[in-house]
């Protein structure tokens, strides 16, 4: 009959200890070896569907939603609902409702195009910044979680870049 003693029972479990911190290791440095390439383009399409899909609630006239499948194609306007959104909910300070309408389509349908596509990433990622931060401080303060998570997404883009499966990435090779 064999018995165990109290240093080979503490032996047995440093020994266990051991095993897990090595495959704890082994796993953190298999996550290390996530590409930025696939995290940025994971994060550009993301916050590109977030800005677009809102600025589609300001336009009459073209619909494009490739989740749903839905099209319209036409001459984009603003809708009625947009300016009273701007003028009754949003309130913006300084800028005027009928001028931060138009500005907030425009821009929630033009800098996704060109995150999508990896064109001018990063500044388009900071003025979707600004954006976001203009919404949190004065519109939605309570949406910070939420927000915070579009920054994040646009931080790591503006700090990283838009990965290999971008025209930046074609650009910087072509004239690095």
């Amino acid at each position: 009959m064999t018995t165990s003693t109290p240093v080979a029972n503490a032996q047995a479990a440093n020994s266990r200890f051991a095993l897990i911190i090595r495959t704890l290791r082994r796993v953190v440095a298999m996550f290390q070896c996530i590409p930025d390439s696939v995290i940025s383009t994971l994060g550009r399409f993301s916050v590109a569907a977030i800005f677009w899909k809102s600025g589609q609630t300001k336009v009459e006239g073209l619909v494009i939603d490739l989740i749903h499948g839905d099209f319209q194609l036409g001459i984009p306007r603003l809708s009625e609902t947009a300016l009273d959104l701007f003028r009754d909910e949003y309130r913006l300070p300084l800028i005027p409702p009928e001028l931060a309408a138009p500005m907030a389509a425009t821009a929630e349908h033009f800098f996704p195009i060109l995150i999508l596509l990896g064109l001018a990433t990063r500044f388009s990622a900071l003025a979707l910044l600004i954006m976001t931060l203009t919404i949190q401080i004065f519109v939605y303060p309570d949406a910070y979680p939420t927000h915070g998570v579009w920054a994040a997404v646009l931080i790591f883009l503006i700090a990283r870049g838009p990965g290999k499966l971008s025209i930046d990435h074609l650009i910087a090779r072509r004239y690095g």
